[in-house]
């Protein structure tokens, strides 16, 4: 891709969201909790340090960053030029010699530029050195889909990572979520692949008790049960849950249908346990992502549920909803019929029960 149209998208990515009203009191934006996050890690640890495109002066590309480079300055938030691939190594060498960067991707679509930093040095160095040397490093940015930027910034890539040894991969659905997982991202002594989505950054949740504890942290590895039900479970990461937790207030609105929401959290390691713990309680299983279908997360919690004694609870085959199996559309009608929607996940809980 040209630096113009770069450029271009750049300035696309950066309209294609708009931030939501929030109380500073009871509640946050993603966008914020990721702020705070980024602040409070920064001033606990001087080994931490940002680095990407528009990260400081500009306040980032959707400012996840905003205020940090008037606070810490040029040596701790760090501007790039337009390479993925220069500054991504350049934040692998620097955890390989003990420091503990973050490392912005103005979307993980331009992180298919730095992938061998990812893949083949930051994800195998610990089992390469025999233990001996260690990559913490967090790779953050926006992933799936947005809104009208068309198929080459609209791809999740969740599956991608979570394949990979030596990577954890998380994917944060609300405020909690951003702000306890990055935090515990950040001082983890692994590479760690931060998936976020532009679409949830405005949304404003409720701030929890524990919310503004300065070292509260989320357990990488464990998912969170959002909806407690007892007729099906449907199983999500990152928007996603949204999209199922749409889904189950209307099937137990008209239907009387009760749903049980798990949000992954984490995709690698990902917490096959909870899910069959559910299994075994509802006897039906439908996941939900906005990833394409092939060799996607869902098609792994489907394997795992079949290899695990929650195949003998089932009721009903499983039902995975996906995104299309295609690039993403431009033009917006076709745009939300190759995403998931509340009605995809309403009818294929009811093809579990038998009612479709």
């Amino acid at each position: 891709m040209s630096i113009l149209s770069r450029r271009v998208s750049s300035f696309v990515l950066r309209r294609s969201f708009s931030s939501a009203p929030a109380s500073p009191t009871a509640t946050i934006t993603v966008r914020d909790a990721l702020n705070q996050a980024l602040d409070e890690e920064l001033s606990r640890d001087p080994r931490v340090f940002v680095m990407g495109e528009e990260v400081a002066r500009y306040n980032g590309a959707y400012k996840i960053t905003k205020g940090l480079h008037d606070k810490y300055g040029d040596s701790r938030i760090i501007d790039t030029p337009i390479t993925e691939a220069g500054f991504a190594g350049i934040t692998v060498g620097a955890a390989l010699m003990g420091m503990r960067p973050v490392c912005e991707f103005m979307t993980f679509n331009f992180s298919m530029q730095a992938i061998d930093h990812i893949v083949n040095s930051a994800a195998k160095a610990r089992y390469m050195s025999g233990g001996q040397l260690g990559a913490p490093i967090v790779f953050r940015g926006p992933n799936g889909s947005a809104a009208g930027v068309g198929a080459q910034h609209s791809q999740c890539f969740a599956a991608w990572y979570g394949s990979v040894p030596g990577l954890k991969v998380l994917s944060p659905f609300n405020a909690l979520d951003a702000r306890g997982l990055l935090k515990a991202a950040i001082r983890d002594d692994n590479p760690v692949v931060f998936l976020e989505n532009e679409l949830m950054y405005g949304t404003a949740f409720a701030r929890t008790p524990e919310f503004d504890d300065v070292d509260f942290t989320l357990p990488i590895g464990k998912a969170n049960v959002e909806r407690e039900g007892s007729h099906v479970t449907v199983v999500a990461h990152s928007r996603a849950v949204h999209t199922a937790l749409e889904a189950a207030k209307l099937l137990a609105e008209k239907d009387g249908i009760s749903v049980e929401v798990i949000n992954l959290r984490s995709i690698r390691p990902l917490d096959i346990p909870t899910v069959i713990a559910s299994v075994k309680k509802t006897n039906r299983l439908v996941t939900v992502e906005e990833g394409w279908p092939l060799f996607g997360v869902g098609a792994e919690i489907v394997a795992q549920i079949m290899e695990s004694p929650a195949f003998d609870f089932l009721d009903a085959p499983i039902e995975r909803i996906t995104g299309a199996d295609i690039p993403m559309p431009y033009a917006k009608n076709l745009e939300a019929m190759a995403v998931p929607q509340p009605q995809n996940v309403v009818n294929a809980v009811k093809r579990t029960l038998g009612k479709l």
